[in-house]
């Protein structure tokens, strides 16, 4: 009897002898693409927790072993030979290994089989959530690591739902069989646009993040990158690196301007942009909207950049300010509402594409300014009353409102004020004859 026993502990014992087991491994990672050691280490560790909660002082002297060739998981513990026995989860005495290890002597390590019929009912529930919970961090990592591929790239996805309360979308993305849910927040929605459940829509996805839920995917549609995307698949010389896009500026659902140049000097960079007969800068406004978008052409000359981006008007003269981070622009008169935009939308977007503050004023204007004349006291003083000196615009907002005050016209002059009059000519104020074209007095003879 007790050479049987003998024999018994002598015999490895397995945990594990299950095919089944293993070929539901083989299955798990082709449909979902967890790697089978993966869930084996994962295995391990279930095996491990549940042996240490039936051993309140079990250490980190256990360790498991799986065998794929053979479908099996065998655990072990190790324990040192000792003569006195002070610590009985690590050591064992000398008659105790020898029931294991004929010939075992002091100090010598012994592995002792740990067979499954040990495990309660509780520690086996305990492995099965490990395992489970192994499951579900397998599947965040793989779809953590294919949408962090995909970062500033644009990407189809599907309406789920509306929160009619907030407006806010629930998309559906699915990348590479990996499937997760993302939220449209009415501030990255483009004004205006309308979403009707199970309807399809490009974003642009701007972080991928983790976290205790899940992968959480940041995603926009008013992004200027969706423009560049969205630019590079339908112009194959932006794909190619022949065309390339210097910078952006965009209000969403409105207006966008784009600033261009080519690497290759046969290659006219707004000409490719637009395409045949438009049709290429067509198809991009279609997927925004209808918004509208200029192609400018963008030039290491700020003065000449700045000139560009203020298209659809027509530049005068364009002139950079000493400081470097300013231009002075002289339009004619007619172009002067159509330089500023529409709530200075377009001179608001051509500071925001070309990093510079632009100061616009009409051609008759500046022709009307003296050079470095200076302002006498009298005159000085009015001015100051009706106009407080101000310096230079530090905000585009600013220097749309000082685009205002310039188009506003010159000071008028305050009633019952003296007007100094040249000698020489009769004032206007006075019943004298009129001037002819020229704005000059007719003279007597």
């Amino acid at each position: 009897m007790a050479r049987k026993k003998k024999a018994e502990k002598e015999a490895p014992k397995s945990i594990w002898e299950n095919k089944e087991f293993f070929l539901a491994l083989d299955q798990l990672e082709k449909e979902k693409g967890i790697p089978v050691d993966y869930m084996l280490d994962r295995v391990g560790q279930a095996l491990i927790t549940a042996y240490k909660r039936e051993n309140a002082g079990m250490t980190d002297n256990i360790y498991v072993i799986p065998n794929r060739e053979e479908s099996t998981i065998r655990m072990f513990v190790r324990k040192t030979v000792v003569d006195d026995v002070y610590e009985p989860y690590e050591e064992l005495s000398i008659e105790e290994a020898r029931e294991y290890k004929p010939g075992a002597m002091l100090g010598d390590i012994i592995d002792i089989d740990v067979p499954t019929r040990y495990f309660s009912r509780i520690a086996a529930q305990t492995a099965k959530q490990v395992i489970i919970q192994g499951i579900r961090e397998a599947e965040r990592g793989r779809t953590y690591a294919e949408f962090e591929s995909k970062e500033h790239e644009i990407m189809t996805a599907q309406v789920s739902r509306i929160d009619p309360r907030t407006g806010s979308i629930a998309l559906e993305i699915v990348s590479q069989g990996e499937k997760t849910e993302a939220i449209l927040s009415p501030g990255e929605q483009v004004p205006g646009e309308q979403y009707a459940e199970g309807d399809f829509i490009k974003v642009y996805l701007i972080e991928v993040r983790k976290g205790t839920r899940g992968t959480q995917v940041m995603i926009s549609r008013t992004h200027p990158g969706l423009v560049k995307r969205l630019f590079e698949l339908e112009v194959p010389e932006i794909h190619s690196g022949v065309v390339e896009v210097k910078s952006i500026a965009r209000e969403a659902g409105n207006r966008t301007k784009i600033a261009v140049t080519a690497n290759d000097e046969n290659v006219d960079p707004i000409g490719a942009c637009i395409g045949a007969r438009g049709a290429r800068v067509n198809s991009i406004v279609d997927q925004l909207g209808g918004e509208k978008i200029d192609v400018v052409k963008w030039s290491e000359d700020t003065a000449a950049f700045v000139s560009a981006a203020l298209a659809p008007a027509d530049v005068v003269s364009a002139t950079l300010q000493p400081d470097g981070k300013s231009c002075r622009v002289i339009v004619p008169d007619d172009q002067l509402s159509l330089a500023i935009g529409k709530e200075g939308q377009n001179a608001r977007l051509a500071a925001k594409l070309t990093g510079c503050k632009i100061d616009i004023a009409p051609a008759s204007q500046a022709a009307n300014e003296p050079a470095e004349a200076p302002v006498p006291e009298a005159e000085a003083s009015a001015v100051d009353a009706e106009a407080p000196e101000t310096e230079p615009p530090a905000t585009e907002t600013e220097a749309v409102e000082t685009i205002a005050g310039i188009s506003a016209g010159p000071l008028v002059q305050e009633p019952g004020a003296e007007v100094a009059q040249p000698a020489d000519e009769p004032s206007r104020l006075t019943d004298g004859p009129a001037p002819d074209e020229a704005g000059l007095p007719e003279t007597e003879e």
